[in-house]
């Protein structure tokens, strides 16, 4: 390929993925933001495997279809409820992608520059981690590993050996340019990989996809410079700046530091704590016909939908149900919190499967000075996000994160199958409150019930 042209279809393909992560930041844009950022991908791997005449046109087109037939069958088959999980692998294969591809360079070049070198070892060594640490995530995520918080005798100590080791093969990638020690740093790398992914709590792991999605990106970028290409340098660093802005998002959302994540067990303890009188207190219980008419004779009603929603795949009911609301002359509004869900924009998704209007979504910035005026606040499926301890217990492991504050409406309706703890792992004094009424119930089903009442009225 004509080097001129191919340059000129390299910047096409950055255009696009530019274009693409631009247009993600609004749901209304976000289907053709991916569109065009995946149009974008297949352009520049068409044209790199064509201008470095890897394989022939066969193969090529061989692996196109191949890996459009994983992709649309992932992508209607995967529920909204494992998508974190299925991110998290992404992350991993992306990792370990740029870790061969720096690999294979250092076992076929010969007389390879430093600067290539130290490319190489930065590639291999986040590629790796990031390969192990996700699906670690995925793992946790998926229940296949347990959520807690997982140590190994004298981690404190092994950590910082194996990263020593690590750095050792580093420098011996630059020093001798020899393919073994490239294989030794992978293999450092990826058990560092695990050691700092298994501590961390199920709490925090959505923020250490994000994390891991933001190193994916900068793995790519090394390898772009080890094989001189454009394009992958200018996604990679993308990826790398998108996901650390995210990150920084999430952890600010949950009053936290990224250092704190990454290095402590927050939402990781496995004793639950249940609050100094939790036991002595009772939950108000209200029947689907109580919600009914609680929510039919309201004038403005928000919805906080949360992964107990999703869990229940209840998207569709909830959305049956506030048009039923509104039809009676209810206003309804959606409320969705930073970290609600598994993973940034999981309850926008999700709702959005349903036809919910954008405009009916408000962030919690947005939303908070409405629930003193809000008659009832729908809580379904959330927990965390809405627990007062956030604002007023300093010892609550929660304490300072932003929530929303449904506890100030006049009345808070939660539908949960129980009362037990979200991903924190501590007890909801909300649900004791004398202005909260809990339906206990599958979220699908209690709303099911709930939509055939207010036809009824």
């Amino acid at each position: 390929m004509n080097p001129t042209l191919a340059g000129f279809l390299y910047l096409v393909a950055a255009v696009a993925f530019i274009l693409g992560i631009k247009r993600l930041a609004s749901p209304a844009t976000a289907r053709s933001g991916n569109q065009f950022a995946s149009a974008g991908m297949l352009l520049a791997v068409v044209v790199t495997l064509v201008d470095r005449q890897i394989v022939g046109y066969g193969a090529i087109t061989a692996g196109m279809v191949v890996g459009a037939g994983i992709g649309a069958y992932l992508a209607r088959s995967v529920e909204m409820t494992a998508m974190p999980q299925l991110v998290a692998a992404f992350n991993g294969f992306g990792g370990g992608s740029s870790a061969l591809v720096a690999l294979a360079e250092l076992t076929n070049g010969t007389g390879l520059a430093s600067r290539t070198l130290v490319t190489i070892a930065i590639s291999i060594f986040i590629g790796s981690l990031t390969l192990a640490g996700s699906f670690i995530a995925f793992g946790k995520l998926q229940g296949i590993i347990d959520g807690r918080s997982i140590t190994t005798p004298g981690q404190r100590i092994l950590d910082p050996v194996f990263a020593v080791a690590a750095l050792a093969a580093a420098v011996a990638i630059v020093v001798s340019d020899a393919t073994y020690t490239g294989w030794i740093l992978a293999a450092f790398a990826a058990v560092l990989g695990v050691t700092r992914t298994l501590p961390i709590g199920g709490a925090d792991m959505p923020v250490v996809i994000s994390f891991l999605n933001s190193a994916s990106g900068v793995a790519a970028a090394a390898a772009g410079f080890v094989i001189e290409s454009n394009a992958l340098i200018i996604s990679g660093a993308l990826v790398g700046a998108s996901g650390l802005i995210l990150t920084n998002i999430m952890v600010k959302a949950m009053n936290r530091t990224l250092g704190a994540v990454l290095f402590s067990a927050f939402g990781a303890s496995a004793d639950i704590s249940l609050g100094a009188d939790s036991e002595d207190r009772v939950a108000r219980r209200g029947s689907p016909e109580d919600v009914a008419v609680t929510l039919a004779f309201a004038k403005r009603v928000v919805i906080v939908p949360g992964y107990g929603l999703a869990v229940a795949q209840a998207q569709h009911t909830i959305r049956e149900l506030a048009t039923l609301l509104e039809g009676r002359g209810v206003e309804v509004r959606y409320a969705i919190h930073p970290v609600a869900g598994r993973m940034p924009g999981h309850m926008n998704v999700l709702l959005a499967e349903a036809d919910v209007p954008y405009d009916l979504l408000f962030d919690l910035e947005d939303i908070n000075p409405d629930f003193p005026s809000t008659d009832v606040s729908l809580v379904v499926g959330a927990n965390d996000v809405v627990n007062p301890l956030a604002r007023t217990d300093s010892t609550s492991p929660i304490y300072g994160m932003p929530i929303l504050d449904v506890d100030r409406s006049n009345l808070v309706v939660v539908v949960k199958r129980s009362l037990s703890p979200g991903y924190a792992g501590i007890d909801n004094p909300l649900f004791y409150e004398d202005n909260t009424l809990m339906l206990f119930a599958d979220a699908k089903k209690g709303l099911s019930e709930v939509v055939s009442a207010v036809k009824e009225l």
